[in-house]
């Protein structure tokens, strides 16, 4: 048995200073930390990454991580070695290949059937189906009058959307057959998702859900499902469903809370979730809450940093350790809340600057502010998460308190930019 200290592989994550965090509190524990990834650069863009690569990453390995049997060979040797600990990922496209990886080598993990359904849109709307788990009606549209037939039946506004992607990349809000039309021959003609993997034929047509989005966060520990929360979501304009602003703990009453955590719950027995952490989006209407989506990870964007700010629980760390088969620590030492509120273009153009972040982090409670794109990028007002430009995260001793300050934080923020002249592409 080696000597050296334990591996821990991180396979691919989410473009943000959340995504590399994993890697941060696994060095910080004592870990060797692997970066596996098809193409390593593209995480430079991320506000913390160079400090991370610097500090946190001790060896990067570029491999084909849409390929199970390309990971397996690339940590075949810290298997062989005995140092292999854990592999992991925190981005929804590499979690059914990390869990089958972890499977192969006798990991900590997800189960591969569990990690499928959280993946896939549609595999998740079955099982929900199947539970008599509250969830929109849906339909696998695989040609145009599909398409048309299905939103015909679930009735104007509709929702059509890919069944593999993440970061509401291609979710549309339909309102007119026309609309239908182009939001299907738009996801129908990608034969590959945002990462390189093969989707689904046609896309998902689902009944529109009028109402307002939490989310609900949790960890299964040693058998049992431990809630840290739930998380008060904002999102921009139709026709889209840009994530704007999280807000921890929610603000709404504990009634509503209790509904939408069971809810989660029972969703999560749906899809066999049992192992970790897991993000189980949920809209509320007007005939109670219905399941949007399950999501076999951490929470993305800034809420486990808000869920930090606010409790003291430090949940990349504590999944780390559940992910190399130790004990996870979810014991709140802080009774506060935390909020962000996400920055977006309002046109189509050239990023000459942003003015106002040295006010923004005046703002009492502010306690962080990250721009994540430079002068000279070209922005255009979001369409998915990816398309955001920056963040800012208050706290508060209320949840009143920390939306306040997070969103005269981001009133500071001027996006200045020269629009696309005539001879550009």
């Amino acid at each position: 048995m080696s000597t050296e200290p334990g591996v821990l592989a991180v396979v691919e994550s989410q473009l943000s200073n959340f995504g590399l965090t994993p890697l941060r509190a696994a060095h910080e524990l004592g870990f060797h930390t692997l970066l596996v990834s098809n193409d390593p650069d593209r995480y430079r863009v991320v506000g913390i990454a160079e400090e991370v690569f610097a500090k946190h990453i001790d060896q990067i390995i570029q491999a084909d991580t849409n390929s199970v049997e390309t990971v397996v060979e690339a940590l075949q040797p810290f298997h062989a070695e005995g140092r292999l600990r854990g592999v992991m990922t925190v981005t929804d496209y590499n979690i059914p290949i990390v869990a089958e990886v972890a499977a192969r080598f006798g990991l900590p993990g997800l189960s591969p059937q569990a990690a499928r359904a959280c993946r896939d849109k549609l595999l998740m709307r079955h099982a929900c189906e199947a539970a008599g788990v509250a969830a929109p009606g849906f339909h696998q549209a695989t040609s145009e009058q599909e398409a048309l037939d299905a939103a015909d039946r679930f009735g104007y506004p509709c929702v059509v959307k890919p069944m593999t992607e993440s970061a509401s990349i291609g979710v549309t809000l339909c309102r007119t057959q026309d609309e239908v039309l182009a939001a299907y021959r738009d996801i129908s003609s990608a034969l590959t998702d945002f990462r390189g993997q093969p989707r689904r034929p046609g896309a998902l047509v689902e009944e529109y859900l009028l109402g307002f989005e939490v989310s609900v966060e949790s960890v299964l520990v040693n058998g049992e499902r431990r809630v840290l929360g739930v998380t008060d979501k904002a999102l921009g304009a139709h026709p889209y469903f840009v994530e704007m602003g999280d807000t921890f703990p929610s603000m709404l009453s504990a009634p509503v809370r209790e509904q939408c955590t069971n809810l989660a719950c029972r969703a999560l027995e749906a899809v066999g979730h049992d192992f970790g952490a897991a993000h189980v989006e949920v809209k509320v209407t007007a005939k109670g809450p219905y399941i949007v989506e399950v999501n076999g990870r951490m929470p993305g964007a800034e809420i486990t940093q808000l869920i930090r700010e606010a409790t003291g629980i430090y949940l990349q760390r504590e999944v780390v350790r559940l992910h190399t088969g130790q004990s996870a620590d979810l014991t709140a030492t802080r009774d506060q809340a935390a909020a962000s509120r996400y920055l977006a273009a309002g046109a189509s153009g050239t990023l000459t600057g942003i003015g106002g972040a040295e006010l923004a982090r005046r703002v009492p409670g502010v306690v962080d502010v990250d721009l994540e794109v430079e002068p000279g990028d070209r922005v255009r007002p979001a369409e998915s998460n990816l398309d955001l430009l920056g963040y800012v995260v208050a706290v508060g001793d209320t949840t009143g308190d920390a939306v306040r300050r997070a969103e005269a934080a981001l009133g500071q923020l001027t996006p200045v930019i020269a629009p696309v002249t005539g001879g550009e592409r």
